[in-house]
């Protein structure tokens, strides 16, 4: 039996070799392509783009009667279309609005000192809002105050530029110099636990640390093992008036803090905006 040339064996094994070779560079094209659309799936999803998301209209009572909740299907805001799946825009008969989880509640009470707009997992009505009983909002929730410091919303307003705003601590003094309430309801500087973080000279984002009391228990939230996040904005028209957004949400939806609280600084923005010609 003859023996085969060295050639001969060379020449057979090549082929194996070179069928390794084209497999592991398909397969490197195969990974990078994976690789590529995932990267690019990712960026989309989590960059902001208009997208519609679900309209909630809110009931309303206070001062003069209850009032019925706006109609409407969708509303167009700038998001990632990841976090536009859980969220849903939140919005009063007067165009007060919000952003919260979606499949929650709202409800407002309203007066001639200001305004509030809760969104909860759980339904709220007038009968528990106005009753003597009420106790505030215990767990997980979202309330967007407005107080007007042209009205009996000036106390209010005194309350939080004495913890926020010593640019004007006037204010306070001319509050105080009423004699309708005693000095000792405005104490001045903040709380010392909370975390203050100033965007501009009338804005102010705040963190309340769990089970302390802080700007988050200046709302109708209660102290619990959750954090209190938000942002207090004063409006420095002919009578300083005041915004305060409160908001403590499931550690699962904590993501949609930082879009609630930046979509209410872009509101009051845009409403401070001089008017075009």
């Amino acid at each position: 039996m003859e023996t085969p040339a060295v050639s001969d064996v060379k020449a057979v094994n090549s082929h194996p070799n070179w069928r390794i070779g084209r497999a592991s560079v398909l397969s490197f094209f195969l990974l990078l392509f994976v690789a590529v659309a995932a990267l690019l799936t990712y960026k989309h999803n989590n960059s902001p783009q208009p997208i519609d998301v679900p309209f909630v209209g809110c009931k309303a009572d206070g001062q003069v009667g209850p009032k019925d909740a706006p109609i409407g299907q969708y509303m167009r805001i700038t998001i990632s279309p990841r976090l536009a799946q859980k969220i849903a825009y939140y919005q009063d008969s007067d165009g007060v609005n919000v952003l919260g989880p979606r499949g929650w509640y709202c409800f407002e009470t309203y007066g001639s000192s200001g305004s509030n707009l809760y969104v909860t997992p759980m339904p709220l009505n007038s009968a528990d809002l106005f009753s003597g009983s009420w106790k505030g909002i215990p767990g997980y929730g979202i309330q967007l105050s407005e107080a007007d410091g042209g009205t009996s919303g000036r106390f209010a307003v005194a309350r939080i530029v004495a913890r926020l705003f010593p640019a004007h601590w006037d204010f306070v003094s001319d509050v105080i110099a009423e004699g309708l309430e005693p000095a000792s309801t405005f104490p001045y500087g903040p709380y010392p636990a909370d975390k203050l973080t100033y965007k501009n000279k009338d804005t102010v984002e705040y963190t309340t640390p769990p089970n302390t009391e802080g700007m988050g228990t200046e709302s109708n939230f209660a102290a619990n093992a959750y954090p209190i996040r938000g942002v207090v904005i004063l409006y420095p028209d002919e009578y300083l008036s005041a915004a305060q957004l409160s908001v403590r949400l499931p550690p699962e939806m904590s993501d949609l803090i930082p879009v609630i609280i930046r979509r209410v600084e872009q509101d009051t923005s845009q409403s401070m905006q001089p008017p075009g010609p």
